[in-house]
């Protein structure tokens, strides 16, 4: 029998819109945009499944209470990809590149930038959980299916205790139901664009630092050399006696 452990006190520690089953079970699963029947899902032995709406603090929820519990091991993507943020894809490349100035590498939903996971947390997702990509897939049978696949498959808890991260849950965009709101396609460009041109401008920031010093390493070096030259010609001139 593969070995289990209790997962951090309360888990799941953050809250969203999700069903719980099984905390020892091996298999969370995401069904992005889709509302499927949950209940089932649960019933076959996921222990914890729901939606996840947006590429930035909907993802960070769903990786913190991944983490806060070891014995989840496979995370299933499937459902409908969500229009404009492009979660699943988002998913899957924070699983495969990780992140580089806090933006999801490879990721091209509009936002696609993690604020409130430390590096440590991000790593810890990647190498806890294996990725099964069946986004697109809102056949219950199949998904189900899977699930009782990745069981049968399970290889026991993470070999490290839960890690706890807290997420400022005051930066969600959230309505009364607890449903994420998504953001406006428009709004969401604008955001993403001005967030690639701060990154842009602190790139250029960082070559103009580079080439001030080269600049300044030239005219210093042609600076000692012109007074090299000079002393070597007074010296060439006072020899000659001229």
């Amino acid at each position: 029998m593969v070995e289990k452990v209790e997962p951090a006190a309360g888990w799941p520690k953050i809250k969203g819109e999700y069903t719980v089953g099984d905390p020892k079970s091996c298999v969370a699963v995401v069904t992005l945009g889709s509302h499927l029947d949950e209940n089932k899902i649960v019933e076959a032995g996921a222990a914890i499944v729901g939606i996840c709406k947006t590429e930035n603090i909907g993802i960070e929820k769903m990786v913190a209470n991944i983490i806060a519990n070891p014995n989840i091991r496979f995370l299933i993507v499937c459902g409908a990809e969500v229009t404009g943020h492009l979660t699943g894809d988002a998913i899957i490349n924070l699983h495969k590149n990780g992140v580089l100035n806090n933006r999801i590498v490879g990721a091209k939903g509009a936002i696609p930038y993690i604020e409130n996971l430390p590096e440590e947390a991000i790593e810890r997702f990647r190498k806890q959980v294996e990725i099964i990509n069946m986004m697109g897939t809102e056949d219950l049978d199949a998904i189900i299916a899977k699930v009782k696949e990745c069981i049968s498959k399970d290889p026991g808890s993470y070999p490290e205790p839960p890690m706890v991260v807290e997420i400022k849950e005051e930066e969600a965009a959230e309505i009364e139901e607890g449903e994420i709101l998504p953001i406006p396609g428009e709004i969401a460009n604008i955001e993403s664009w001005v967030r690639d041109i701060e990154l842009r401008v602190k790139e250029v920031g960082a070559i103009d630092k580079i080439l001030a010093g080269i600049y300044a390493g030239r005219f210093q070096g042609f600076m000692i050399g012109l007074a090299l030259v000079l002393v070597t010609f007074g010296l060439l001139f006072w020899r000659l006696g001229i």
